[in-house]
């Protein structure tokens, strides 16, 4: 199982940015999947919004700006960021593994991509 996310960049507060995370090894329909962001100076990842067969799940610092969206075809996980503040700065890790939960924690997830900058700034 591996995980790749693409799609950060700069944008500015209020602004929207779409990151995708493209699996490879297994389908999506069996992967539990999260997202993490790292802010400057810190090793802790924090949880951003995490997909399973429990359900979606999102942090209240993101909840009704950050949603989700699958395409099974390409086997990637969107996450959809909207009305963007720059304490959204950071970097955005994709973390998948097997399983059937919606999991929360960093430690987990088995597989991680390489992360991805996101900079909300004017």
């Amino acid at each position: 199982l591996e995980v790749a996310e693409s799609g950060g960049g700069l944008v500015q507060p209020g602004g929207s940015l779409k990151l995708s995370c493209q699996a490879s090894g297994v389908t999506l329909e069996h992967l539990s999947i999260g997202w993490f962001r790292q802010v400057p100076g810190k090793e802790h990842k924090e949880l951003v919004c995490a997909a399973g067969k429990d359900g979606p799940f999102c942090g209240e610092s993101v909840k009704g700006r950050f949603t989700m969206s699958s395409d099974t075809a390409k086997n990637t996980l969107t996450l959809e960021m909207s009305s963007l503040i720059p304490a959204d700065t950071g970097v955005y890790f994709c973390a998948a593994r097997v399983g059937t939960g919606t999991f929360r924690y960093a430690d987990e997830y088995r597989s991680w991509g390489q992360g991805t900058q996101v900079t909300v700034s004017s």
